[in-house]
């Protein structure tokens, strides 16, 4: 059991940030499919329905937009960021995104002080990795989340009792996601491959339900593992190809590829398997 750490920031300086625009801007093509399928309403978030029904307490706070700060807790792809960018939609909040391995003090002191100036627009601070902010940055955030300035959403893979400072952690509403089931993490690949708008759908591939369930089994129940997956095998094969179970057997001996936070290695990932 780790203590929240006390060394003190190493990252360098960041560019200064310009104003954010409120809400989630739409996302372009040449990004990643998991990034481009997020979803955009609460009601598509899947295999997480004990915080996504109707009367549950995460709704409730959503539809009221009355909530302070919130911390989601959970495996990789479950739907932490999900979560977030839903919230800012459905609250047309001004959404920050900030990684905690990248960021610094001074980024986020310019984000702070940007919030204090514009109180008129409520400013969502979404900090993937929190677990990774040391104690010092953490204590940089409670005057600001105290007088209501910005509204912090954080996730983490790791115990927030271990790794989040007692006072942010007692101003939050903590929740945890579960892992998610095969058979979600399958109807969302079905979906992707279908999708013209942000999915797969202009190549006209497809794939039988057990092919995306054991692709699903193969990630671990990882979803942006899952469709970063499934776009790299379907932009492998000719447009209107149908995936097998050969494609799969690919892609669980290149399975220990590791993902990043930002998914850079994402492209180079697709570059290698066009080339095998």
């Amino acid at each position: 059991m780790l203590p929240v750490s006390d060394q003190p920031d190493l990252f360098g300086e960041s560019p200064a940030l310009s104003a954010p625009t409120p809400s989630v801007k739409v996302r372009p093509a040449a990004q990643p499919l998991a990034a481009r399928m997020r979803p955009r309403l609460l009601g598509d978030i899947v295999g997480q329905e004990h915080l996504t029904q109707a009367d549950g307490l995460l709704t409730r706070l959503i539809k009221s937009n009355r909530f302070g700060s919130l911390i989601f807790y959970g495996p990789p792809g479950c739907g932490k960021t999900s979560f977030a960018e839903v919230i800012a939609n459905e609250t047309q909040s001004r959404f920050v995104r900030i990684n905690a391995v990248m960021s610094n003090v001074a980024e986020l002191r310019d984000i702070l002080s940007t919030a204090r100036r514009t109180p008129e627009t409520p400013t969502l601070l979404f900090i993937d990795e929190l677990h990774r902010f040391n104690k010092s940055q953490q204590d940089l955030l409670l005057p600001d989340v105290e007088e209501g300035y910005v509204r912090l959403i954080g996730a983490t893979t790791h115990n927030p009792g271990f790794y989040v400072n007692p006072p942010l952690l007692s101003r939050s509403h903590l929740f945890r996601l579960q892992p998610l089931p095969t058979d979600a993490v399958a109807s969302v690949l079905a979906r992707a491959l279908a999708d013209t708008e942000r999915g797969l759908g202009a190549r006209g591939c497809t794939a039988d339900a057990k092919v995306l369930a054991d692709l699903a089994v193969l990630c671990d129940g990882d979803l942006r593992r899952a469709l970063n997956a499934l776009e790299v095998i379907a932009l492998s094969l000719p447009e209107g190809a149908v995936l097998t179970e050969k494609e799969l057997e690919v892609f669980a001996r290149e399975r220990r590829i590791r993902y990043d936070a930002d998914e850079d290695e994402h492209y180079d990932t697709i570059s290698a398997f066009i080339k095998s």
